[in-house]
């Protein structure tokens, strides 16, 4: 009689196999860890954003109600009626600061870089007009 060797099946991963997928995952990682870290950064000085907005819109509702075509009747918190405190409430941000006479708006965020965000207005057709520039634009966070 004859015995006849069978193979046995063998099931599971090969280390080959295992260690593709695990360089598959890194590879992966790699790319996704940087997106989303600036995705939070981008996220967070949002708030800076916000809180410049809010004072523009102040600006803006002054100057056409109270203006009279010129700046320097809107450039301080108290003349838009506004509250300093509030326009800086906000965890992420460590100023909102109005410059005299220009209105320029300029909001710090609390950021290790300290990035900021520069509203800067333009009479135009008795109407004001926003440049955007500062720094959160060259690191890309607003």
């Amino acid at each position: 009689m004859r015995k006849i060797m069978t193979r046995k099946k063998s099931k599971g991963f090969t280390l080959i196999e295992l260690m593709i997928v695990v360089a598959i995952i890194g590879i992966l990682a790699a790319v996704a860890l940087p997106a989303y870290q600036s995705y939070t950064e981008k996220a967070r000085f949002s708030e800076v954003v916000l809180a410049a907005s809010s004072v523009r819109s102040a600006i803006d509702v002054c100057f056409q109600t109270r203006g009279n075509g010129n700046l320097a009747n809107c450039d301080t918190y108290a003349k838009i009626g506004a509250v300093k405190a509030d326009a800086e409430a906000g965890g992420e941000v460590a100023s909102v600061v109005i410059t005299a006479t220009t209105a320029v708006v300029t909001a710090t965020g609390s950021d290790s870089g300290s990035s900021t965000y520069i509203l800067t207005p333009t009479i135009s057709s008795n109407s004001l007009t926003w440049a955007q520039t500062g720094t959160c634009i060259a690191s890309g966070v607003c």
